[in-house]
């Protein structure tokens, strides 16, 4: 699949590289595993720069693969045998003197676990020679608790030392609509529906589809669900390694959220157990949860819902964590049937949550959300607001657009009303969205 999307995020790498030609620039950039972070960072340097990965090996292996990216990039050989990721990095940094040098250093957090003095050392050397170097330096990083430590947490050595930081995001929904319309342009809305809620526009998931030839709803569902698929592991894969060995009661909090229990007290009647603390972290450590609450509330009502920001994770705690007996066993087809059966269902969510999105990419608004009372009785699944020009936009959000009924909209929207007085002279909106609109 070719290169899609990121030119905003191109443009912003290249001005940071002509800056370093004047002085030393640090860039970190993180997001989820599999978003295309180094594919981003090769396309928008065409070979330009010093690529490092680090792997979990010795420190005087990583060593040596970086003397031979140095010969090849440079063709600066280093004599004699060096096993310090320190001394390497220093010679760089005085290396860029008298040239403009961009280092790319992926997987920044494993030093961790290679040898976690790196970092000090580094805060060391960037503070001795930035002030003569030309270097653009690029780190990145996909455990996102781990690097969210190393640069802002205030005890850490690299804090305050970076001055740019990309957090990068999944291809958004008009993109989706151009990779799925080169590759199947007589795609019907359920595979685009498919395409978003089984990828989120993760990049690596978006290209595995499409070079596999899955660009319809039902081959996206039998080609993840199979015995050589990367995506029956790739959960675990994912979060194993930022939760820990207390991942167990993550997944579980993590499932429940994915079967529609999403407020705090459903979750802890299932388990048995307090579970605040493990909210805390999902949402602000691990950025994997938000909590959401019906808009224009105040900020301290318990009228609180928990929703899965990732996608994927979504359809894997739903499906594949969920069936983990009949995974184990083998019985691959039986759990092809089950998806395509309760497709329809689940879906509906992934379709409201693809309006919200594709309305905060128009930029066309100041808030948006969804309301609900704490009863039950009024809902209504899009609220969007622009407080320059005094609109507000309600929709009923259906796959079948035959069953949004917008009287019954513009009811709830007035029991909304009701309660939010500082919105009576706002001109409203109806609308009636389903697959048709997407």
């Amino acid at each position: 699949m070719k290169f899609y999307n990121r030119e905003k995020e191109i443009e912003r790498l290249l001005r940071i590289k002509k800056a370093s030609e004047k002085t030393a620039q640090f860039a970190v950039m993180t997001g989820r595993r599999r978003i295309g972070k180094t594919q981003l960072l090769l396309e928008a340097y065409k070979n330009t720069a010093l690529y490092f990965f680090v792997a979990k090996k010795s420190e005087a292996l990583l060593c040596k693969d970086f003397q031979t990216e140095l010969l090849q990039k440079l063709n600066i050989p280093i004599l004699g045998t060096v096993e310090s990721f320190a001394e390497l990095f220093e010679f760089v940094l005085q290396l860029s003197y008298n040239q403009q040098i961009t280092l790319i250093i992926d997987e920044f957090q494993e030093f961790f676990t290679v040898n976690s003095a790196v970092y000090s050392d580094m805060q060391r050397l960037w503070d001795l020679h930035k002030d003569r170097a030309k270097i653009n330096l690029v780190v990145s990083g996909s455990v996102i608790s781990l690097m969210h430590k190393i640069f802002e947490n205030n005890k850490e050595p690299l804090f305050g030392r970076a001055n740019h930081f990309f957090r990068l995001k999944p291809f958004e929904t008009r993109v989706l609509k151009e990779i799925l319309t080169d590759f199947n342009p007589n795609y019907k809305a359920d595979d685009l529906l498919a395409l978003y809620g089984f990828t989120g526009g993760v990049a690596k998931y978006v290209q595995l589809f499409m070079d596999n030839g899955w660009t319809t709803k039902d081959q996206m569902i039998n080609g993840m669900i199979d015995e050589n698929s990367i995506f029956i592991s790739e959960g675990k894969n994912l979060l194993v390694e930022e939760f820990g060995k207390d991942y167990h009661t993550y997944f579980s909090i993590l499932a429940l959220i994915s079967e529609g229990k999403t407020s705090r007290s459903e979750i802890e009647n299932v388990l048995g157990k307090e579970i605040g603390g493990y909210l805390t972290k999902m949402e602000n450590d691990f950025q994997l949860i938000k909590k959401t609450q019906p808009i224009f509330t105040q900020s301290r009502t318990k009228n609180v819902k928990y929703q899965l920001l990732d996608n994927f994770l979504t359809f894997w705690f739903r499906f594949v964590y969920r069936y983990i007996h009949i995974v184990e066993i083998g019985a691959y087809e039986q759990l092809q049937i089950i998806i395509h059966r309760d497709f329809e269902t689940v879906s509906g969510f992934m379709l409201e949550k693809y309006f919200r999105i594709k309305a905060v990419e128009t930029q066309k608004y100041t808030q948006i959300g969804s309301f609900w009372d704490r009863k039950g009785e009024t809902e209504i699944d899009f609220i969007a607001v622009n407080e320059l020009n005094k609109t507000i936009d309600f929709a009923e959000i259906k796959r079948n657009k035959e069953k949004i009924n917008l009287e019954i909209l513009r009811q709830k929207a007035y029991e909304f009303l009701k309660t939010n007085p500082q919105l009576k002279d706002f001109e409203a909106h109806y609308h009636a969205w389903s697959l048709e609109e997407m």
